[in-house]
């Protein structure tokens, strides 16, 4: 089985991540794998906001707790340092399936370098609120955007679980 195969044969969400920041040439190649996602049109209608800054990095997590309706001192993003925050353009029609497969690059390609992630949800509602415009008023970014997702990326503080057997039913030909 080629490289790519075996990645994405394995890879698997992690909800512990050590505290430990990854280091910056993993994130960047990350990143620009994200951002040779397909897209409808080649319209590239996603952009991603990373987010290392601890403080940043909390103040998120706890917004995202509390629309996700946890108990205070609940981390949504396991302890990952860093968080990848992918939007897109509302004004083009494949936005969410766009930034949907930025998300999938950006997982597979942190699982090819060793580095641990998960999709987290929730991104809609905080760029809807005050909380999430104002990030994106502080960054310049102007326009309609909506929150597809948040990648926690971090490296993993135990051993992923093998993967659920696949389903009976997963596969139909003609």
């Amino acid at each position: 089985m080629n490289e790519t195969l075996k990645v994405l044969r394995t890879r698997r969400s992690c909800r512990s991540f050590k505290p430990d920041m990854i280091k910056e040439d993993e994130l960047e190649a990350v990143i620009e794998a994200g951002t040779y996602a397909a897209t409808g049109m080649g319209r590239q209608s996603p952009i991603i906001i990373a987010v290392t800054d601890k403080e940043m990095r909390d103040k998120i997590s706890e917004e995202n707790r509390k629309i996700g309706g946890w108990q205070e001192g609940f981390d949504p993003f396991y302890g990952a340092p860093v968080i990848l925050i992918v939007l897109a353009d509302k004004s083009v029609p494949t936005y969410v399936y766009d930034g949907s497969l930025v998300m999938g690059n950006l997982l597979n390609a942190a699982e090819s370098l060793g580095v641990a992630g998960i999709w987290i949800h929730r991104a809609k509602e905080e760029f809807e609120s005050d909380f999430g415009k104002e990030i994106l008023k502080k960054l310049g970014i102007q326009g309609e955007y909506e929150g597809i997702g948040h990648c926690a990326l971090g490296y993993a503080a135990e051993p992923a679980k093998d993967a659920a057997p696949r389903k009976d039913n997963y596969v139909y030909r003609i």
